[in-house]
Parts: structure tokens; sequence; C-alpha cells
């Protein structure tokens, strides 16, 4: 087995979400695949395995401190980068195709880029009143800087905060312990003179229920590129950034093609390649 360090969604060296990707993880088990995730302390490790689609060029297991998801969308262009570095041929020619617990995920190069096509929401709709109340806590977020809260689930049970300005977003901080698991995305127009059209942030919860923020989210951007282009609040493309909070420099680059799909993406780069990794874990 070898271990690859990622960097997902730079702009510069060390400036986007890092991700651990083990190739040949076929005889770990599940216990193994999680407290390796942990021990490593990223928001998420995935494993490249053999397909057992023939649709598909390598299937994905994605694991999070506390549990594995069947889908994520920072892990995705990782292990795709990965595996392409590896040495990794697509089936087809101008796509690569993942098999994860979210079914077959399509990945196009483009551009020095790779971009995944945005799966389906599971769940959708506005949020009810005290789920709305309660995310508001627990960032510290006045109702009176929510324009709308809304259902963005892709896989992460994402919740959406789109908040009236910038300012309100970086206002946000972590103010109570969740009850249970949350998964809260927050989003607004940027301020004039960004490089971005939007700017976002993500927080999740660990194994001990204690809320963090992650540095840059495919699966939240996903899950925003589909409210956006869906409440025309942009059209054709956009740029969102992301980690300022956190001291990451993201930017995610999201587009709309003429077929209504919806595609994610940018920069990756290898921070480390083919470390061995030993047994037992």
């Amino acid at each position: 087995m070898q271990l690859d360090l990622i960097d997902v969604f730079a702009t510069g060296p060390l400036t986007g979400n890092p991700l651990a990707v083990v190739r040949g993880a076929e005889t770990m088990s599940d216990g193994e695949m999680l407290a390796l995730t942990r021990w490593l302390g990223y928001s998420e490790t995935t494993f490249l395995l053999s397909p057992d689609d023939p649709a598909a060029d390598y299937r994905l297991r994605i694991f999070y401190p506390s549990g594995e998801l069947p889908f994520a969308g920072h892990p995705t262009l990782g292990s795709c980068h990965a595996w392409l570095e590896a040495g990794g041929i697509p089936k087809r020619d101008g796509a690569i195709v993942q098999q994860c617990g979210a079914g077959l995920i399509e990945i196009s190069a483009q551009g020095g880029m790779l971009h995944f096509k945005a799966p389906p929401l599971l769940r959708k709709g506005p949020l009810d009143e005290g789920a709305t109340v309660e995310a508001a806590r627990l960032l510290g977020i006045s109702l009176a800087d929510i324009i709308e809260a809304v259902h963005a689930d892709n896989g992460p049970g994402w919740v959406l905060l789109r908040l009236r300005d910038a300012a309100a977003l970086r206002a946000a901080t972590i103010a109570a312990k969740p009850d249970g698991r949350a998964d809260i995305g927050l989003f607004t127009v940027s301020e004039a003179g960004s490089p971005a059209d939007f700017e976002v942030r993500a927080f999740f919860t660990k194994p001990d229920g204690a809320l963090v923020e992650d540095p840059v989210t495919g699966s939240l951007n996903a899950a925003i590129a589909q409210y956006v282009f869906a409440n025309g609040l942009a059209t054709g493309a956009y740029r969102a950034s992301q980690g300022h909070a956190v001291g990451a420099d993201g930017l995610v680059y999201c587009r709309q093609e003429a077929d209504g799909s919806i595609w994610i993406g940018g920069m990756v780069r290898s921070v480390a390649s083919s470390a061995l990794l030993h047994r037992p874990i």
C-alpha cells in the first residue's frame, strides 16, 4: 500500500484542502481505514480500490473522522489526481469515471484543472424554522443576516445558509457544540474587487461532537452551485473562494453546461507521493 498527500483547490503551495490517498487498499478493513483517517487528522482520507462496475476506472471509499461518506468533492478530485499520477489510464478518452457510494461520478481534466460532475441532491428545499434557528445559534449568526436557509444534501447532509453580505459571513464563529452531527454551509456574494464571485465557509462535526471549519469543500460548493444556478444568482460560470478563516486560500471553479449539468473544479497538486504504508496499521 502507498500513501499520497494531495492539496486540492489550491491557489499556490499548501493553500488548499489537504487529502491523504491510500492506493492498493484492498486488504484494509473498515476499522483500519477509519483508524488511519482519525490518526491522520484530515477532514477526509480516501482509499483507492479496483472497480467492480465495468463502467468505472477505479473505486473509491471516502472516510472522515466519524465514518464513511458516499461522496465528497475534494476527495474525489484529489483521489483522481493520485490515480492519474500513479499511471492510471481512463477507459474513455476525455473522461475519468469514479465509482463510490453515490454511484458513478464523472471527472474531466480541463485547463490544467480537474472537475467533477455534481451528483444530484439527495434532499433540497427550505429548512424548517427550528433547524434554521439551531444552525444560526451554533455559528453565532443573527437571523436577520440570513436571506434563505435550505437543505443541500448530496452525501454529506449539508444545510445551507445564504447570508446577507461578506461581513456577516466573516463574523460567523463556532459558538456552541451541536447535539449530534451538523454539516453547515454558509455563502454570500463577494465584495467588489474580490477574485471570486462568492465566498463560502463550511463547518462539520468531529467524532467528539465538536464543530470545526473545513478549509475548502467540493461537495458543499457543488450543492451551492446547484442553488446558485437554479435561482439565477449566476449564469454560465463563477468562482468561489473559501478557507481564509482557517489560513487556506482555496478557489473553486463552478460552471453549468448547456445540458444543465454542473461541474466543480480547481487546481490539484501533489505534496508527497508513494510513501510506503506499513502493516499492521
